[in-house]
């Protein structure tokens, strides 16, 4: 290194590997090859970083710091080396979406938001692994193979941006990509430690992130990071965010900035548990020791939930999401589904007759799901006259064991002794992406159950208060004190 550190830069959040690159004292060279070294040591056991493009990367690395050297900076990631999730385009590679179909869908340009990390100076070299089509929580699929959780290599680092979570918690990445239409950013950080924030929808251009031949954005769908810290959130988004193409030339995003700068600046509604489906003990304990901390530390915090019927609610968000992920399906599924989707007006209730309707319902009947949605939306912001934020899980469970047996909608996790249906936490996803909110996860702690797992609490703010949420992931980082190395991976 050309200058001394106390932490190895490659685990230092983003912000400050930039400073450090800024100042002279590591080069965009050495941060890259501390990355590399990162990925041909500790890569083979986790299968985080599935492409890669090495030789480009240390040609753009040593343009990086000749161009510092000539009092040049491209931005405010210059030099960061950094991975990105499969399924963004990247020129010469292929997005696949783990869906061997597809292995020869190789991108001839960038998708927006890849472009906006390279402007910003960040050096990309590589790719990280994804579930089958984006749709689970494990990150496993035919093409790549199975990613693992550095905490507990038998367990899942989440999905669909399980990659991206696994890279930035070993050191391989100093920040990623991901999307979310499930919990796909906010699931991972939290079963891997890190930090994630799933921004307003439509904040974020998702231009190249996309199945072959879709020209249309998908509902409830976004783009964003994840990081090591809050403030490399805030970098993200403001490096993120902002109309593309049509939208562009016609208005630009000036998000409010959030200057309060104490807990107890905030009235907060927490939210720990619901009536909707079951969740880990373990993990709540974590989570309500998370918040008894930050009242001690002076946080206004209260139970409060919005004024919403939460088993209709869930129902609402399967059946937008399910039309949103259906249609991306093929001729072949369908045509099953189509076949099936009878069992819901039936009566039958399982969750496999729920997406066979909601992937063939006609439009009026989709209508009248997002109307209702709208009810809901304005139910949030009544909320939010009252609460500034509300802190709430993500997921179920700590991280979960593997099973790639059956199918998504059969398999079951571990809560508490009892198997449940493992798509149940859904619900947790949905209660703030279905009515496009943001959503950020920040480490809080560790499960007490003997299993040491780490565990995230969602912070969901209003429509386009982005900022609140990242500044409030900040202070619970200050008090709690944010990301922690996996054993091994320091």
């Amino acid at each position: 290194m050309t200058g001394e550190t106390k932490t190895d830069p490659n685990l230092l959040p983003a912000v400050e590997l930039a400073s450090l690159i800024r100042q002279g004292r590591v080069s965009a060279a050495e941060a890259l090859e501390g990355a590399i070294s990162r990925y041909e040591r500790l890569n083979p056991a986790v299968n985080a970083v599935i492409l890669t493009r090495i030789d480009d990367a240390r040609e753009r690395a040593a343009e990086a710091d000749a161009a510092l050297a000539a009092g040049e900076c491209w931005g405010p990631l210059h030099g960061v080396p950094m991975t990105i999730k499969e399924a963004f385009d990247w020129a010469g590679t292929p997005s696949t979406w783990g869906n061997p179909a597809w292995a020869d869908n190789v991108a001839d340009s960038d998708a927006v938001a890849v472009t906006r990390y390279t402007d910003a100076g960040a050096v990309i070299w590589g790719k990280t692994n994804v579930p089958l089509m984006l749709g689970d929580w494990q990150s496993f699929n035919d093409i790549y193979g199975c990613t693992n959780n550095p905490w507990d290599l038998t367990r899942v680092p989440g999905g669909s941006s399980g990659g991206s979570a696994v890279s930035l918690a070993t050191g391989m990445a100093s920040l990623e990509l991901g999307s979310d239409i499930g919990a796909s950013i906010r699931n991972p950080a939290h079963y891997c430690g890190v930090f994630g924030h799933k921004p307003t929808y439509g904040l974020v251009p998702d231009g190249g992130h996309a199945v072959p031949g879709a020209l249309v954005s998908s509902d409830i769908a976004v783009c964003g990071p994840l990081a090591r810290s809050a403030a490399d959130l805030d970098l993200a988004l403001d490096v993120l965010a902002g109309p593309d193409g049509f939208d562009a030339g016609g208005y630009s995003v000036a998000l409010q900035p959030e200057h309060r700068d104490t807990l107890g600046a905030f009235r907060v509604g927490v939210m720990l548990d619901t009536p909707v489906i079951r969740n880990s003990t373990a993990m709540i304990d974590t989570l309500q020791r998370a918040v008894d901390a930050l009242a001690a530390a002076g946080a206004d915090v209260s139970e409060a939930t919005p004024d919403i019927n939460q088993h209709e609610f869930n129902e609402n968000y399967l059946m937008l999401l399910r039309a949103a992920t259906g249609a991306l399906a093929d001729d072949a599924m369908w045509n099953e589904a189509q076949s099936r989707a009878h069992r819901y007006h039936d009566g039958e209730g399982d969750y496999q007759s729920l997406v066979d309707y909601a992937m063939t319902m006609n439009h009026r009947e989709w209508f009248a799901h997002h109307n209702k949605r709208e009810g809901y939306r304005q139910a949030w912001a009544r909320f939010f006259d009252d609460y500034d934020l509300l802190l709430c899980p993500i997921a179920a469970s700590a991280a979960f064991v593997h099973d790639h047996t059956g199918t998504r909608p059969t398999r079951t996790i571990d809560i508490d002794g009892r198997q449940e249906l493992g798509v149940d936490q859904l619900f947790w996803a949905g209660w703030s992406c279905s009515v496009y909110l943001p959503g950020t996860v920040a480490p809080v702690g560790m499960t007490d159950d003997g299993l040491n797992l780490p565990v995230g609490i969602q912070i969901v703010a209003p429509h386009l208060a982005d900022r609140r949420g990242i500044r409030y992931a900040a202070l619970i980082e200050r008090t709690l004190g944010g990301f922690v190395s996996p054993p091994g991976y320091e």
